[in-house]
Formats: C-alpha cells, sequence, structure tokens
C-alpha cells in the first residue's frame, strides 16, 4: 500500500504526513511545476501544468491497494475504476455508490458557469473539515 497525493492545492499534508509516518505507509505527492514542495517524508514528483497532468502520473502509479487523496471527482472515478480508494480533503470517502452523482453535479455546475451563471463559492475550511479528513483517512488505512 502506498499514498498517493493530488498536492497541488491539498490542504491535508500535514496530517497525510503525521499518519503515513506512524504507520510506516510510503507517500507519494503529486504537484505541477507551480508548485514546491519538501516535507521531508514523501516522494514529490513534479509534472507539466498541462491539463490532467498531475492525474495521467498518478495512475501510471496507482495499485489496487492505493490509497489516493484528491478533491478531483474525475480522477476518483479512475482510481476507483482501478480498485483502488479514494477520498477528498474534507474526509468524503468516494464510493461506487456516490461518484456518479458527484460526477453528474460537477457536469451541472460546469454547464451553468459556461451559460454565463455563478454557483456558490465553497465554504472556508474548518478544524471540523481536517478531522473529518482525519477519521476517513484512518478507516481507509486501517480497512474499516
Amino acid at each position: 500500500m502506498q499514498i498517493l497525493v493530488d498536492a497541488d492545492a491539498c490542504p491535508v499534508k500535514d496530517i497525510i504526513i503525521k499518519i503515513a509516518k506512524y504507520y510506516d505507509i510510503p507517500v507519494t505527492m503529486l504537484i505541477d511545476t507551480a508548485h514546491e514542495l519538501n516535507d521531508g517524508y514523501s516522494m514529490v514528483i513534479t509534472v507539466d501544468q498541462d491539463r490532467d497532468s498531475v492525474d495521467f502520473a498518478l495512475m501510471k502509479l496507482l495499485t489496487k491497494d492505493d490509497i489516493v487523496v484528491t478533491q478531483d471527482f474525475g480522477l476518483a472515478a479512475l482510481v476507483l475504476g482501478k480498485g483502488a480508494r479514494a477520498v477528498n480533503q474534507n474526509g468524503l470517502i468516494y464510493t461506487d455508490d456516490n461518484i456518479d452523482k458527484l460526477l453528474f453535479e460537477r457536469y451541472l455546475g460546469q454547464k451553468v458557469r459556461r451559460g454565463g451563471g455563478r454557483m456558490t463559492n465553497p465554504k472556508k475550511r474548518t478544524k471540523a473539515d481536517s478531522e473529518r479528513f482525519e477519521r476517513a483517512f484512518l478507516s481507509l488505512i486501517s480497512g474499516v
């Protein structure tokens, strides 16, 4: 098992590293060239800034025993398709039961924006979001 992180805008990198160190699980953080990262524990892979470059690189590394941290529904769907597990930064564990709904909602949001409409801004991140992520992440690691 390894942990793969779509790390460009990931607000829970510190939690991931803390838990991975405790369980001695390797972590790979994937970023594009617009970002810099060195946490002293994870392997960092930097890819070009092309659209979906991080996603493609992550999928090449993925095995069915891995856990992926991403807020990208499309990437999460690919991860599930390979039999691996995925969670977002707020503790939402992606499953076969919820991914279609999430992808459809993303599609509707894109359609509204293309038509000139506006969506509400995401809520500001809270401590509860990080706590929810930590609980969900631990449950994926322990297989519960």
